[in-house]
C-alpha cells in the first residue's frame, strides 16, 4: 500500500514522501481501515518541523515516520476481541498514520460515521471537534443562555467551537479577520468581531466564557472581558505553542485569582463517547464541518505546508479516491 512517511525534520514539502509499505495488521482491539479521508491539524505540522521533539517525538529524527491522525474510512478487517465494529462499517476517529491507503485504529477511538456526512466531513471532526467540545462543555462548563466569545472563530477548532456553542444554547461571538466575518455569521455566530479593527477585550462587552484558540492576549485582557465568575479557556497559541505554554505557566496562576479563571485545555482526550456525541450533532445538522481545501494523498506535503502558514479557514482534508 501507499503511505506518507516523514523520516527527518524539516519543511513538509521537503521531508514528506509517498512510499510503498506493508499493509498494517490489526492488533487486539483494533480494526483495519481502508482510509477514505484524513484531515490535517496544526499539531501534524509542528511534529514535522521538530517543534515538539522535546515532548518525546525524537530528538534527531521522528521516532515514528507515520503521519496523520484524523481518519474516516471503511472497516476492512477486525482484530481479536474487537466487538464494536464489523467489516463494512463506515467509521471516523483517530489513529497513527492516517495519511495512507490503510491504517490500523483502536476501536475505542472510533465512532460510526453519520449517514448524512461525507467521509471528508467526518475526517474533519476528531481532533478539532473534540478540542472545541471539551473546551466549551467540560473545561468551560458552558451553560444554555450564557455568552461565549470564540477568539479564532474561523479556523478548524474555531468553526467547530462556534457551532457547538450555539448547539449548547449559548450566544456566540466569533472573533476573526475581515475576510472571515461572513463565514462566521453563516455558521451560526450571533455576532462577529473583526480583530483588525476592534479588540474584543476592550469594547465594553463581557462574557461568561472565552474560548481562545489564538492565545494572543494577556491575562489582564481576558479578565477585563470576563463577567464575574467567568472563565477563559486557552486552547492554543498561534505563533509559538512552546513559548505560549511557558508564558501561561508563569502568568496563569496570577490570572486565576479571584472569581475570574484563566485555564488551559491541554491535549483533548480522543474517545469514542465524545466522537459519538459529535456524530449526533452531525446527524442532526447542528454542526457541519467547514472544509476549505482538499488534497490528494501525494499532495500531503503541500497540505501541511499550507496549514503551517496559518491561513486556513476551517479544515484542510486529504481526500482519497
Amino acid at each position: 500500500m501507499k503511505a506518507i512517511l516523514c523520516e527527518r525534520y524539516g519543511p513538509p514539502e521537503k521531508v514528506l514522501h509517498l512510499r510503498e509499505v506493508d499493509k498494517p495488521i490489526p492488533a487486539e482491539g483494533q480494526v483495519l481501515l481502508k482510509v477514505r479521508a484524513a484531515s490535517v491539524n496544526i499539531s501534524n505540522y509542528f511534529g514535522l518541523t521538530g517543534l515538539t521533539r522535546l515532548l518525546g517525538g525524537g530528538l534527531r529524527r521522528p521516532k515514528d515516520p507515520k503521519v496523520g491522525t484524523d481518519v474516516a474510512g471503511t472497516v476492512e478487517e477486525v482484530g481479536t476481541s474487537t466487538t464494536r465494529f464489523k467489516v463494512g462499517d463506515e467509521v471516523f476517529g483517530v489513529c497513527d498514520g492516517s495519511f495512507a491507503e490503510y491504517a490500523a485504529a483502536r476501536e475505542d477511538r472510533l465512532a460510526l460515521k453519520p449517514a448524512n456526512s461525507s467521509f471528508d466531513e467526518a475526517a474533519s471532526v476528531p481532533v478539532a471537534g473534540l478540542t472545541a467540545l471539551q473546551a466549551l462543555r467540560d473545561k468551560g462548563r458552558l451553560q444554555p443562555g450564557q455568552d461565549v466569545a470564540v477568539n479564532g472563530g474561523s479556523g478548524g477548532v474555531g468553526t467547530f467551537a462556534v457551532q457547538i456553542g450555539k448547539s449548547l444554547g449559548s450566544s456566540v461571538t466569533a472573533v476573526c479577520s475581515t475576510r472571515n466575518i461572513e463565514q462566521a455569521l453563516s455558521i451560526g455566530a450571533d455576532r462577529a468581531i473583526d480583530y483588525t479593527k476592534e479588540d474584543f477585550t476592550r469594547d465594553g462587552r463581557s462574557y461568561d466564557l472565552i474560548c481562545d484558540i489564538v492565545g494572543n492576549h494577556s491575562v489582564s485582557d481576558y479578565k477585563r472581558a470576563l463577567k464575574p465568575g467567568g472563565a477563559c479557556i486557552i486552547v492554543g497559541f498561534a505563533n509559538n505553542p512552546i513559548a505560549g505554554l511557558i508564558k501561561f505557566a508563569i502568568l496563569g496562576k496570577l490570572g486565576s485569582t479571584g472569581n475570574k479563571k484563566i485555564g488551559f485545555l491541554g491535549i483533548a482526550k480522543m474517545n469514542s463517547k465524545d466522537l459519538g456525541y459529535m456524530a449526533e450533532f452531525l446527524a442532526a445538522g447542528k454542526v457541519r464541518p467547514v472544509i476549505e481545501r482538499r488534497y490528494a494523498l501525494a499532495e500531503a506535503g503541500a497540505a501541511l505546508q499550507y496549514i503551517g502558514e496559518k491561513h486556513t479557514r476551517g479544515k484542510v482534508v486529504i481526500s482519497m479516491p
